[in-house]
């Protein structure tokens, strides 16, 4: 199922068919990267797992061909509620690569931050209960290592199964999804497919939150793997799908545009300003804007400025006759590229704020528009507010286009 992609920059899109688990994620990265098991078995080992361990991945066939990532544990597993700082000491300590541990480590972080929310701790102080257990421990840092060997540029995630009903754990029964899955997956895109249970894991979860970075899907296929989890799920395959594809950069949108100019020097500003307002509205105006320009004998002017779709010329052109005192129009054809954006509206501690959205080839950015924050007293909270308005809008992950 693999290419050669030793060479290539890839862009990892997960397809949670039956949701995501940490051993499903690891078994479908194999299926599409098999040559990486040595590896990861080395990998395991460095962090001393229990005698007895090991690790193996078996071929599995419900009703598509994928694989199942098995971890074998001594009868009696170590079941001691380790702390974040046990999980991170355990790291330091262990002969694994930088690259390993440091996402081995956000994980964990991640992981942390969510507990600590749900108990109304501190990430130091919380406890890892099954999350502490060696198996957690083996599927992360193995979902680490695959990876920083993959050398990823970005990822991607489909809709996410809602699943239902409760899930067991020491803290006793808890609804699914889990508190701390819902913590960790916000701003994700959910449905519900009518199956029940747990769907997506805590581990799965933090995996999918540490790694996804775009809401872009596309480019050459290159490699696919399906991963299997332990249940059936009746009529919905129970796995995983990933897909890789060669990363390619972002291409801006070429246009062939108008830009319209003329300047006035015979209109009041204010009557000016609706004027313009009145243009810049029209359909087919990309943009406009005005600058000071003196004209003759030292008159100052306003110039007038517009980018407009060719096909609106004539319908502006009427327009700024019809708007303004000037008489006579110039225009000449124009090319730009323009980055692709997105335009959101969010809410953010109980205020409806529009958010531009814009992808860039190094990751997407974005800006709160100024007038969502007309009538915020003081410089403090208005910054505030556009910085949180602004991370949230890039955690949307596509869910507004």
């Amino acid at each position: 199922m693999t290419d050669d992609v030793s060479t290539k920059e890839l862009h990892l899109h997960l397809d949670p068919v039956g949701g995501i688990a940490g051993d499903m994620f690891c078994a479908a990265i194999l299926d599409a990267f098999p040559e990486h098991l040595d590896g990861l078995r080395r990998t395991v080992s460095a962090l001393g797992p229990p005698d007895g361990w090991s690790v193996d991945v078996e071929q599995c066939l419900q009703p598509i061909c994928g694989r199942r990532f098995l971890v074998h544990l001594p009868i009696k597993p170590d079941l001691r509620h380790r702390t974040w700082g046990d999980i991170r000491n355990l790291l330091e300590r262990a002969d694994i690569g930088a690259g390993v541990r440091a996402r081995a480590g956000t994980i964990f972080g991640r992981l942390a931050e969510a507990e600590a929310d749900v108990h109304g701790s501190t990430p130091e102080e919380v406890l890892f209960h099954e999350l502490g257990d060696w198996d957690s421990i083996i599927d992360i840092v193995a979902a680490s290592y695959l990876i920083d060997q993959l050398h990823l540029v970005s990822a991607s995630c489909g809709s996410l199964p809602l699943g239902g009903g409760t899930v067991q754990s020491l803290h006793g029964a808890l609804p699914v999804p889990a508190p701390a899955t819902l913590r960790l997956l916000r701003g994700f895109v959910w449905h519900d497919d009518g199956v029940d249970g747990e769907r997506v894991t805590p581990t799965g979860a933090a995996i999918a939150a540490s790694l996804v970075s775009s809401d872009r899907v596309g480019g050459e296929l290159c490699a696919h793997g399906v991963g299997f989890g332990t249940r059936t799920l009746g009529a919905i395959p129970n796995c995983l799908r990933v897909m890789c594809f060669e990363a390619k950069p972002l291409q801006p949108l070429a246009e062939h545009l108008i830009e319209l100019a003329f300047e006035v020097d015979d209109q009041t500003p204010e009557d000016l300003a609706q004027a313009l307002e009145r243009i810049r509205a029209l359909d087919g105006v990309l943009d406009l804007h005005t600058l000071p320009v003196v004209g003759k004998a030292g008159r100052l002017s306003h110039g007038i400025r517009a980018l407009l779709l060719p096909e609106r010329l004539h319908n502006v052109a009427a327009t700024c006759f019809r708007e303004t005192a000037t008489i006579g129009l110039r225009w000449h054809g124009v090319d730009r590229l323009a980055l692709t954006r997105r335009a959101l509206e969010i809410d953010v501690q109980g205020r409806q704020m529009e958010v531009k959205v814009v992808c860039r080839p190094d990751g997407d950015t974005a800006k709160v528009e100024a007038r969502s924050l007309q009538g915020i007293e003081g410089l403090a909270e208005r910054q505030h507010l556009r910085h949180v308005g602004q991370e949230i809008a890039l955690s949307r992950k596509g869910s507004d286009e």
